[in-house]
């Protein structure tokens, strides 16, 4: 396809991109198997499950939309009140969110359960409802998911190892880059360079992909597990969270080569940069922690204790986890003041103040709520419960 600037300026809008382990696919295998509770970093779990909504200061303005895994739904919650306003339904197994430039429409990657998912549900933002469901076809299990403009959104799919290029106003699939490597499941943005970055956990790599023609560029070899994956905005320079081998790894755009190895224990599985560039945040599942990495400096600057009370109840994808609250999804407001975790075990979105570097309270959704996105718009006719079709 042939770039625009308005394609270009478009990007630019993006929130950068947001494991989900599917229990019988190659997602949710890893090597390293169960690991001791005695070994997590951070303190014993301190909080009973979703605590007193953040003050509105730090709850901020707009919806957050919050992916429902285990109860294929998506939440929209009011950040002025820090209350559900709707909830309406997807495809099973929903992972990912993302959200257009104009925040008017969210989509969704179905990445499904047992069977594979093929399908994205496409969301009505301001209206809080579905408008219509993509079909993939033969590409199954989609899971990373960025808008490249209003209309279309670049979506890694597991199952047919590709990051296809999606019309979902028009419901079709435009072009389909494969990786050729093994489970290709987040994929984030670099709008400077026209280009997307797949990690693949199973190749314990990160995929370069020419977004104008599209096409494959190379492939990067960055650590045991690859999977969480973000781009500064402020130099380009891509971090990948490495879940099997504990570390997250830097890689220069301009040269692809790894300038920066870096520790993050336990399961890192999710990156987020802030919009100025000067932190990546990294959630690390079995740990309960979240490292901040000052990104200039290429070093760890923290580890932030997430501690929060496990919801209980059997059938739970991360039961191995022994007592972590599972934290993995991380969206950042627009402001870089507030970041807001999925927790996924736990069954709440907590917020991290930024500023202070602590919990700040959370918010409810639904179910092992996992894939987030921020629109700044909000829902014109909010309702108790829209769980109807």
């Amino acid at each position: 396809m042939t770039a625009t600037p308005a394609f270009a300026h478009a990007l630019t809008t993006l929130s950068f991109g947001l494991i989900c382990l599917a229990v019988t696919s190659a997602c949710g295998a890893h090597s390293t198997g169960s690991r001791s509770a005695e070994s997590r970093e951070g303190s014993e779990p301190t909080s009973t499950g979703a605590e007193p909504a953040a003050s509105a200061a730090r709850r901020g303005t707009g919806t957050l939309l919050v992916a429902n895994k285990a109860e294929a739904t998506l939440s929209f919650v009011d950040l002025a009140s820090g209350e559900v306003v709707a909830t309406v339904p997807t495809g099973t197994g929903p992972h990912e969110v993302a959200v257009s430039p104009d925040g008017g429409t969210a989509a969704v990657a179905d990445y499904g359960a047992q069977a594979g998912g093929s399908t994205l549900t496409v969301v009505d933002v301001p209206r809080a409802r579905v408008v219509r469901t993509v079909e993939l076809g033969e590409h199954t299990r989609p899971h990373g998911i960025a808008f490249l403009d209003d209309r279309r959104v670049a979506v890694t799919t597991e199952g047919s190892g590709s990051l296809l290029l999606v019309d979902v106003e028009a419901g079709k699939v435009e072009t389909a880059v494969p990786t050729g490597q093994r489970v290709s499941h987040m994929v984030a943005l670099d709008p400077r360079r026209e280009r997307a970055y797949v990690a693949n956990i199973g190749s314990g790599s990160m995929t370069v992909v020419d977004l104008a023609a599209g096409a494959k560029v190379a492939d990067v070899a960055t650590g045991a597990g690859a999977e969480g994956i973000a781009v500064s905005p402020a130099d380009g320079r891509v971090w990948v969270t490495n879940r099997e081998a504990d570390t997250v790894t830097a890689v220069d755009p301009e040269s692809l080569e790894v300038v920066a190895t870096l520790p993050s224990k336990e399961f890192p599985i999710r990156a987020e940069a802030t919009p100025d560039g000067r932190w990546v945040l990294v959630s690390n599942a079995e740990s309960g922690t979240l490292t901040v990495i000052d990104a200039r400096a290429a070093a760890v600057a923290r580890t932030v204790d997430l501690s929060m009370q496990p919801a209980g109840g059997d059938g739970r994808m991360f039961d191995d986890f022994g007592a972590s609250s599972v934290p993995i999804g991380i969206e950042i407001a627009p402001d870089g003041k507030t970041a807001w975790i999925a927790h996924a075990n736990a069954d709440a979105v907590q917020v991290v103040d930024l500023e202070t570097w602590k919990p700040a309270g959370a918010l409810t959704a639904g179910k092992e709520p996992d894939g987030m996105a921020h629109s700044p718009r909000t829902v014109e006719r909010p309702s108790a419960d829209r769980r109807s079709p």
